[in-house]
């Protein structure tokens, strides 16, 4: 059964007059302790924790990988944003060899690179450097947001430690690696009412915007289904089973910390730096990786919140704990409240659908995408909220007439975050929403983990109706001293 569990939260407002610092740490206080405290109106401080608009946003960075360099200089281009502390149990990590993050990374690496940024415009500012974020979070009470890029094994504990901290909180996606995670993750930000965003970038673009206002403008027609697809094929594209060999540990590296709430295994280097999406102990595949950002699309256009069956077929599985090499996926919703019924389907490792004949004059730009099909024509997307253009009468309409705009445009991804930490408005893929894309991504994921079985969803009991074998990945497991309730 399903009913539609959307609503809206209202965030707490202000606090009394206090200087900045005595008034985070006793937000951090209040927050961790789960109380409540009497509040003054939001528009004169922004609500707990809430940073006046004269200030600068102090922000810690956890998780010093390829991902977070990109999102490090998302918040440093704005001046009313300082980096002050960083997190990683690597100290150094290169990933100069890889066909994406070409850089050394680490906390080291991110720290001297901080510290030289503001050099010449705080020629005091320091940057603290930890391999362990929650040290970072004790011994930093002034930290007003942190921005985390860790694994996705490792979203959850830092979103939900942070949160509760009263720190606003940007997360990468998916914003957890399990299903009862991302609950928890949205029910926590709903109960501290801090700022927070999802790193689905595209989600702020012009572009998305217009093709979510072209959708529901009945532009090409009530919607009959929609396909979206990703190049991306594994990482370790030649490994058949989790490594068994033993590797020394790289020097500096907490290997303890990094591998934090799964079970305990020898040190490999196929599972880092990036490599670790191809176990499901760590990532969550090509589905998990692309997922919230090009199912984006029709679940924010459609108000689309559950599927009723999800069904995977794999290419290449080669082992249950390895994501396969390619991936077909169909989601069925049901028409339920404001969503309506509608197929959904996703392909990775080079597959794609079958394009209108119209469409051939751009076909090459489309080697990622979306495809939305109505009863009047096609709209087609890049990849991540890209250039929308239509078909229309077997016509290619480059530029399509755009409706009256209806969502709220922003400058940047980072920009409409660091607005919101201020009392703005909540940032567009805030965790409400960006909790519901992660379920919706992760029931695909569940899918392909038990490939080849059309899976029966409960969304109120938050589980599969006819594998019993789901309920592990449901809701995941955890070593001791790592339990995240």
């Amino acid at each position: 059964m399903l009913h539609d569990p959307r609503s809206t939260s209202s965030p707490s407002a202000s606090t009394p007059s206090l200087n900045r610092r005595s008034f985070l740490k006793q937000a951090s206080q209040t927050f961790a302790a789960g109380a409540a405290f009497s509040l003054v109106p939001r528009h004169v401080l922004g609500g707990p924790g809430f940073v006046p608009p004269s200030e600068k946003i102090n922000v810690a960075i956890i998780g010093c990988g390829g991902r977070a360099r990109s999102n490090l200089k998302g918040v440093m281009q704005h001046n009313d944003a300082q980096v002050i502390a960083v997190a990683d149990p690597a100290e150094e990590s290169d990933s100069t060899g890889l066909r994406i993050y070409r850089s050394v990374n680490g906390r080291m690496p991110f720290k001297s690179e901080i510290e030289g940024y503001y050099a010449q415009k705080t020629p005091n500012h320091g940057c603290s450097a930890y391999e362990d974020f929650r040290v970072m979070l004790d011994k930093h009470p002034e930290i007003d947001a942190v921005v985390i890029s860790t694994p996705d094994h490792q979203h959850a504990h830092g979103a939900v430690l942070s949160m509760r901290a009263g720190k606003h909180c940007y997360c990468e996606k998916p914003l957890t690696h399990n299903i009862r995670e991302a609950r928890l993750v949205a029910q926590v930000a709903k109960e501290t009412g801090v700022a927070t965003q999802l790193g689905n970038q595209g989600h702020s673009r012009e572009t998305m915007a217009q093709t979510i206002e072209l959708v529901r403008s009945g532009a090409i027609g009530p919607i009959k289904e929609v396909h979206s697809w990703v190049p991306t094929r594994r990482w370790n594209p030649e490994l058949m089973a989790p490594p068994t060999e033993k590797q020394p540990v790289p020097k500096g590296l907490n290997w303890d910390l990094w591998v934090g709430p799964r079970q305990m295994r020898p040190f490999n280097s196929a599972y880092v730096p990036v490599h670790w999406r191809d176990f499901w102990e760590f990532g969550c595949g090509a589905l998990g990786d692309f997922g919230c950002h090009d199912l984006d699309s029709p679940t924010w256009a459609l108000n689309l919140f559950a599927p009723s069956t999800i069904e995977a077929h794999n290419v290449g599985q080669t082992h249950p704990d390895l994501a396969p090499h390619g991936t077909i996926c169909y989601f069925h919703f049901p028409k339920v409240g404001d969503q309506q019924e509608l197929k959904v389907t996703w392909y990775d490792g080079g597959v794609k659908p079958e394009f209108p004949a119209a469409a051939d004059p751009v076909r090459n730009r489309y080697a990622r995408g979306v495809m939305f099909v109505g009863s009047k024509g096609y709209l087609l997307c890049e990849g991540a909220g890209g250039t929308p253009r239509m078909v229309l009468n077997d016509e290619l309409i480059e530029k399509p007439e755009l409706p009256a705009q209806s969502i709220r445009r922003v400058q940047d991804h980072y920009r409409d975050w660091l607005d919101a930490c201020k009392g703005a408005e909540p940032a567009l893929s805030n965790f409400e929403y960006g909790a519901k894309l992660t379920e919706i991504t992760l029931l695909g994921v569940l899918a392909v983990r038990l490939g080849g079985q059309k899976l029966h969803w409960n969304h109120d009991d938050m589980s599969v109706e006819n594998n019993s074998d789901a309920e592990r990945i449901i809701n995941g497991s955890y070593r001791e001293g790592w339990e995240l309730v």
